[in-house]
């Protein structure tokens, strides 16, 4: 176990108190269980990331068109006849 030394505001240290006193439970006890509560409370967060993240290929469909130029005449071409 890791000892170490908190400051805490005086209306803080009053309320931890009273808690320990109610639960009939050391001050260390009563930090150590509020900790506990924030650490379930913020869990652990993936920092590593395998691989850069890519757009999902489309569900059931082909590419017809790689051209650049050629997909945005067509795109602008889609337009023109009203489809949304």
């Amino acid at each position: 176990m890791v000892r170490t030394q908190i400051q805490l505001p005086d209306p803080l240290y009053r309320e931890v108190q009273r808690i320990a006193k109610a639960q009939d439970w050391s001050l260390a006890e009563v930090i150590r269980r509020g900790t506990e509560a924030i650490v379930r409370a913020y869990p652990a967060m993936k920092t590593e990331v395998a691989r850069p993240w890519q757009f999902p290929a489309p569900i059931g469909a082909e590419v017809l068109i790689e051209d650049a130029a050629t997909m945005h005449k067509v795109a602008l071409s889609d337009a023109d006849r009203g489809m949304p």
